[in-house]
């Protein structure tokens, strides 16, 4: 492994944006990583976390966001009525120097789901409100006027709040490009002045709007949401936004569409229904997950579904895989449920001797007491255009570069080990390591050179929960969440 850069005291450094990093989520740092000595600072994400039947928490939290100045932005879910507000910190230690309250409101859920903000490119902060409203703020500075925008109008909103706030909630992170435009998924639950529909947005810096129904975009009627969670995603010239519509009541989880659309416009330009690849069945697209497409160098697109029948793939799912039109399916991963893939150059793999131009790195749980699932929940390095088969079926996935075995044994399954809990896992290439984090506690490093966890750090006594993000930075300082809290970490 390289060695970890020290921590840095200079000019403002790269930003972390929000979900996965870039708007393809490829979740590749910019900046080196610190050491794992010690944590500077923890702070709740949850002041009243919704623990459940054998102390598990079914939400899933927010990403922090880091400013190019480095201050920390964190998503807080204020109490038991899924209330929130946005905070900024110090990455020094810790400390409050903003608060924003939001009026926003969930969407219909089962587990809860995250309430996700996002930077644009000149550093101004949007966050969700109700009745679909973006807020938006200077993250860097203690006071700050926040300013309202709205997809379908301030004029439209004005006219009756009441009804716009009790039937339009954003359903997804937010997802912003290099010109400042915001992208989002909402949900319409009742009647609105507008005649809004579920479907996509996009706002553009100077608050104008533009939106299209999921029923419309999909060419499907039975089309009624984008999928909970699931952040829009852009192609590496951002013309195309790709993004996943569904009907959470078609099959045992949801059925729907991935869809490419023009960014400026929100035409459609390419769709695909998505399928089990080995069953041909339709493939199940979960609310409770937070599975979003990630774009890759080449412009191929992946996106994590479940299997159909489930759970015949051990709750594995499937990590579908297409080309830049969606036109052309390739060969899956064996594992797509509740995650989001993080892009891997191939240079930080020593050991790989393929001919992909990047690979894939990806959760590869095999959950214990689920179809025939093992316990032997692992991590993996995947090349997107080699195969091998599939553990349980035997068809062609991607091919395993690397896989690592979880660290701690788990007592309620004989033979097993602790689950990992990643939507979305940084990737640094200036130390050759994958940081991930683990229902046992800890936050990892995976040196990708020598195969094994160079370094670990004791976050909590661990918790089963939803999944959650680990990011890097502006100064290398590492942030992961475990139950229900945001530790800071580094040397």
């Amino acid at each position: 492994m390289r060695s970890i850069g020290p921590i840095l005291h200079g000019p403002p450094g790269p930003p972390w944006p929000g979900f996965g990093e870039t708007p393809e989520h490829t979740a590749l740092s910019e900046e080196p990583s610190q050491s794992f000595v010690r944590i500077h600072w923890r702070t709740p994400v949850d002041l009243a976390p919704p623990y459940g039947q054998g102390h598990e928490l079914f939400i899933h939290y927010g990403s922090p966001i880091v400013t190019s100045a480095d201050n920390v932005i964190i998503p807080v879910r204020t109490g038991p009525q899924n209330h929130f507000r946005v905070e900024g910190h110090s990455p020094v230690n810790g400390a409050l120097f903003w608060s924003s309250p939001t009026d926003y409101i969930l969407p219909p859920h089962g587990w809860i789901p995250s309430f996700g903000a996002a930077l644009t490119a000149s550093d101004l902060l949007l966050f969700p409100g109700a009745g679909g409203k973006l807020y938006a703020r200077d993250p860097d500075a203690a006071r700050a006027k926040v300013q309202t925008l709205i997809f379908y109008g301030a004029a439209q909103y004005q006219s009756d709040k009441a009804a716009y706030d009790a039937n339009v909630d954003i359903d997804t992170p937010i997802t912003t490009d290099s010109s400042g435009d915001a992208f989002f998924g909402f949900t319409v639950t009742g009647a609105t002045p507008a005649g809004l529909q579920s479907g996509i947005a996009r706002v553009a810096p100077d608050g104008t709007g533009t939106w299209v129904s999921a029923a419309g975009a999909s060419g499907d009627s039975l089309m009624t949401e984008v999928a909970t969670n699931s952040a829009p995603a852009l192609s590496a010239g951002q013309q195309t936004l790709y993004v996943a519509v569904s009907n959470p009541n078609l099959g045992q989880f949801g059925e729907g569409y991935l869809l490419a659309l023009d960014s400026r416009t929100l035409a459609t330009t390419g769709k695909v229904f998505l399928l089990d690849p080995q069953s041909g069945g339709p493939a199940g697209i979960s609310d409770d997950s937070t599975a979003s497409p990630t774009v890759g160098p080449d412009g191929d697109v992946y996106f994590g579904v479940l299997e159909d029948p489930f759970p015949n793939h051990n709750d594995r799912g499937w990590l579908l895989h297409f080309d830049s039109t969606l036109a052309h399916p390739k060969t899956p991963g064996s594992f797509g449920w509740d995650d989001t893939v993080s892009i891997v150059p191939t240079s930080m793999v020593p050991s790989y001797s393929g001919a992909s131009p990047y690979l894939i790195m990806s959760k590869y749980n095999n959950y214990a007491g689920i179809g025939a699932g093992d316990g032997q929940n692992k991590i993996a390095i995947l090349d997107p255009n080699a195969t091998q088969p599939d553990l349980v079926y035997g068809n062609p996935v991607m091919k395993e570069v690397l896989t690592i075995l979880g660290v701690t044994p788990d007592p309620n399954n004989a033979g097993g080990v602790k689950e990992w809990c990643i939507n979305t896992a940084a990737v640094d290439p200036a130390t050759d390591s994958v940081l991930a984090n683990s229902e046992d506690g800890y936050l990892y490093r995976w040196d990708l050179g020598s195969n094994s966890f160079t370094q670990r750090i004791h976050l909590t006594s661990g918790v089963g929960e939803a999944y959650t993000p680990t990011i890097i930075g502006a100064d290398g300082q590492v942030y992961g969440v475990n139950n229900a809290v945001l530790f800071a970490i580094g040397q």
